[in-house]
């Protein structure tokens, strides 16, 4: 059967709209991801037969009958990372990753004995972000974005807030026809196309940055940067699973 499939930002709208923060509801986010994705199953009519040769997690199944779903088990988490278009992440990874690499952050899931949606968004930014860099330099991070990790009204922008800026972000770049990250271009030296990639990314991170006017200057930068760090792991996350696809299909194919 067909997987269900998300981009990053159809699962921050999905997390947005779970916590009201989405002009749609869950189950509209998951129609309108699911139909962008199956444009010819609905212009032909057989949108019917597409949907039901789709296979949906337990997770998705409650959303789409309505149920109020306020946090997550880590095994309905790997499920719902399972969904991300070019995305690793593993059951086993985040029990490390609550249990030891970033206690401070899942030291007691918030809801109950779930995590919270906050808590969801930013196992789903560790995923992005290990792409790019290890997990000290990830923890640093983190410590100018929350400051105290057990206390969620200090932070300079919550999780679920970032996810949905840096996925924006990569989308609009994508959709403006922008070829991120294409160092190929023959007639332009190194350091113009390094110039040229980071004023795109400067100018896409304006309109998130302006609803934060309670930053300083300082802080604004900070999470300039860190969004810039956080769309090129996306694309280096793409990266990584076209190699490990080619891999798996050379292992396979010649043993």
């Amino acid at each position: 059967m067909e997987a269900f499939t998300l981009t990053r930002k159809e699962m921050a709208d999905l997390l947005l709209a779970m916590q009201g923060q989405n002009c749609c509801g869950p189950l509209q986010v998951l129609q309108q991801a699911w139909k962008q994705s199956h444009r010819d199953a609905y212009e032909s009519g057989s949108s019917l037969p597409a949907f039901l040769s789709t296979a949906l997690p337990p997770v998705l199944v409650k959303l789409i009958k309505g149920r109020e779903v306020k946090g997550f088990s880590l095994q309905e988490i790997s499920a719902l990372g399972g969904l991300i278009n070019f995305s690793q992440m593993s059951i086993t990874s985040m029990q490390n990753w609550v249990k030891r690499d970033f206690k401070a952050y899942f030291d007691c899931p918030k809801i109950g004995k779930k995590y919270s949606l906050n808590q969801t968004a930013l196992l789903f930014i560790i995923e992005d972000l290990k792409s790019s860099l290890d997990f000290g330099s990830i923890r640093k991070l983190f410590d100018r974005l929350f400051n105290k990790p057990e206390d969620e009204t200090d932070d300079l922008i919550g999780p679920l807030e970032l996810y949905a800026a840096y996925t924006s972000m990569y989308e609009e770049l994508a959709a403006s026809g922008y070829r991120l990250f294409d160092m190929a271009r023959p007639y332009t030296d190194a350091k113009d196309r390094e110039a040229i990639m980071e004023q795109m990314l400067h100018s896409s991170s304006e309109p998130f940055l302006q609803i934060l006017p309670r930053l300083s200057e300082e802080q604004t930068e900070a999470l300039r940067h860190i969004l810039f760090i956080a769309v090129i792991s996306i694309r280096t996350s793409y990266f990584h699973s076209l190699a490990k696809r080619y891999c798996h299909a050379t292992l396979f194919l010649n043993s």
